[in-house]
């Protein structure tokens, strides 16, 4: 194994609809190096959810309930992975600060490249509109709600502006070029001094 790859990460957030998908895959054939791709859609469709009710906020089987525990799930998934010595392309939607907050803690030991995909808003409603299989809306309300407000990248890219496989190519010379520490660890550390300052 590679032990500069065993322990990579490239991560990329941003709204539904952006791109990360097709973006993900992409990556994966411009890479000379093997990585798994892994995201929550993945999860969903595989069926490993109950029958979840999305329209009441309390009882066992409300989505509001269960979907904290998913995701906490989720990004534990991420880390054991990594830890099993897969290089990873992992897709996210961060829609909470404490998201990032518990991936940027689980995933310290791993090398971690943090991308943005932004897209704008009207491109994303065109493309849910195409896809069919998204709530229309849903873009909009990731980007209201701040999905690319809770941390710092190491590089961003615009899926609106070049092709899948030529913003992979952007990413990877980023990625040979990129500048450390990285964003992870960056916010790792502001984390930590945060907790010696409480303590």
């Amino acid at each position: 194994m590679d032990p500069i790859h065993s322990t990579s990460i490239i991560f990329l957030n941003g709204a539904s609809s952006s791109g990360k998908t097709t973006l993900c895959r992409a990556l994966q054939q411009v890479f000379d190096y093997p990585y798994f791709y892994f995201s929550s859609d993945q999860l969903v469709e595989a069926n490993i959810l109950p029958e979840v009710d999305r329209n009441t906020l309390e009882g066992e089987r409300a989505w509001q309930v269960i979907r904290p525990r998913f995701f906490d799930g989720f990004h534990r998934c991420i880390a054991a992975l990594a830890g099993a010595g897969n290089p990873l392309i992992v897709e996210h939607v961060i829609e909470f600060q404490a998201w990032l907050d518990d991936c940027v803690r689980l995933l310290a030991p791993f090398d971690v490249f943090f991308v943005g995909v932004h897209c704008p808003l009207v491109e994303l409603e065109r493309r849910e509109g195409e896809r069919g299989n998204r709530r229309i809306g849903e873009g909009r309300s990731h980007l209201l709600e701040g999905v690319h407000t809770w941390g710092v990248y190491d590089f961003e890219v615009d899926t609106s502006l070049y092709s899948p496989r030529e913003n992979a190519k952007l990413i990877n010379t980023a990625l040979a070029n990129r500048v450390e520490p990285s964003a992870f660890r960056r916010m790792y550390a502001e984390q930590i001094d945060a907790k010696v300052r409480r303590d």
